[in-house]
């Protein structure tokens, strides 16, 4: 057995072993295990049964793990991302007014296109064609997008109607432990503490059930059903003309984010060729979309490759053994259902604001000097929050960078992609809204 492993995932060839691969699988997994007690806590509010998109994200995020791990062979988890899963909430659902089934089917189609553009290698081009200064904005807004959101689960944000917005009553439970959250949160991963975010969940959690304001409701279980949400896509619902934005942000989202994780992880652990280029990236590509697929039918919102995953790197994680072993950890997951389904909504909003954090840090390398690409940067970054869709944030990023360029006398900074985008999303303003 230890023979055919070895073969199969090259351990010998990357210099590592059984044991070295399991201790970065489970680092990863501890790294990123919030998801499970997060994505449900988002996905429920948009009307989804909270113990069905349990399952389904341990389920998707284990397949994605394990395609990853056994056909890409790189040490890169994945599972339903953050961002996205507000976004199909709070943007599309409860934003656009949406069932959340005609919005898994939007993930679904997102996913499919995903595959195709992966299958005949358009992704490369897509990628190329989209200006950094919008990805550096997509990427900021979608993090100040979540931001907006845990400040608002948690009271901090509360709306007004002469200001639109103002600050809630701190001294509420709700809002203190979600601060708290969050700096217990920022400090354990400044000392670089493995897990902190989910220490910093279930700490909180228990801190609210010692002085009553939480109720324990049990650690382990037989899996919820999965019922109230397989198969429940609505493929029809997602054909509307409408829904195109959506599911554009969807594909773009998870394109962006899935090739920067992946080039960025594997740089960290040696893995790019001497041309600096990701062998097999095709296949890890299609593992993503594969999952995302497989996600939309299990009923839980777009699977992507998680920048955590740099945690197992560091731990001597080098194939796809790690992924592998990622997976089987949330295969464990699903019997620890009571303990997710204890975790209060301000417990996971200081994990949120955290995450905003880390996505918003991308406003730093933004070419701040010019303003021609600074000026869409922003436009794209305040407006997914202002507007709450990450969908409108990258319509009124691209229409700003051409109309900026274009009246700048910056046509060489345009392509035909950006341009067609542009011009599409310009139309969809003018004509469908």
């Amino acid at each position: 057995m230890k023979s055919l492993i070895d073969k199969h995932f090259k351990l010998s060839e990357h210099s590592t072993t059984i044991k070295t691969e399991v201790i970065a699988g489970i680092t990863t997994f501890l790294t990123m295990a919030y998801i499970i007690f997060v994505n449900p806590s988002i996905l429920s509010e948009a009307g989804m049964d909270y113990g069905a998109v349990f399952v389904a994200t341990c389920l998707a995020a284990a397949l994605g793990c394990l395609i990853m791990g056994l056909w890409a062979n790189y040490p890169i988890a994945q599972a339903p991302g953050m961002g996205l899963n507000a976004f199909f909430t709070y943007g599309v659902v409860l934003g656009m007014g949406y069932s959340w089934e005609a919005a898994l089917g939007a993930v679904f189609f997102s996913g499919l296109i995903f595959l195709l553009l992966s299958i005949f290698r358009v992704r490369e081009w897509i990628i190329n064609s989209i200006p950094l200064s919008l990805r550096l904005g997509i990427a900021a807004g979608i993090g100040l997008f979540l931001g907006m959101i845990a400040m608002k689960n948690a009271g901090i944000v509360v709306a007004n109607p002469a200001t639109y917005v103002s600050v809630g009553d701190l001294s509420e439970p709700a809002a203190l432990y979600a601060l708290l959250g969050f700096f217990v949160i920022t400090a354990l991963s400044y000392m670089r503490v493995t897990g902190a975010v989910m220490i910093g969940i279930l700490s909180i959690t228990v801190l609210s059930m010692l002085l009553g304001h939480n109720e324990y409701g049990g650690l382990m279980s037989m899996p919820p059903s999965i019922l109230p949400t397989f198969m429940a896509l609505d493929l029809a619902g997602a054909f509307d003309i409408a829904m195109l934005s959506v599911v554009f942000a969807f594909l773009f989202v998870d394109l962006f984010d899935t090739s920067g994780t992946l080039i960025g992880v594997a740089h960290k652990g040696g893995l790019l060729d001497k041309d600096g280029k990701l062998p097999r990236i095709g296949r890890a590509m299609m593992a993503d979309s594969s999952a995302s697929m497989a996600g939309a039918v299990l009923g839980t919102s777009t699977t992507t490759s998680y920048v955590e995953s740099t945690a197992g790197i560091v731990s001597g994680g080098r194939t796809g053994l790690t992924a592998v072993v990622v997976a089987i950890m949330f295969l464990i997951s699903l019997f620890f259902a009571p303990l997710a389904g204890s975790i209060p909504v301000y417990a996971t909003a200081g994990a949120l604001l955290y995450v905003a954090v880390l996505m918003a840090s991308s406003l730093a390398h933004a070419n701040w000097d010019d303003p021609t690409d600074a000026a869409p940067v922003l436009i794209a970054a305040l407006a997914m929050p202002l507007t709450f869709s990450i969908a409108e944030g990258i319509a009124l990023g691209f229409i700003s960078f051409v109309a900026i360029k274009t009246l700048s006398g910056r046509f060489r900074d345009l392509n035909p992609a950006v341009i067609v985008l542009a011009l599409l999303f310009a139309a969809k303003f003018l004509f469908l809204d």
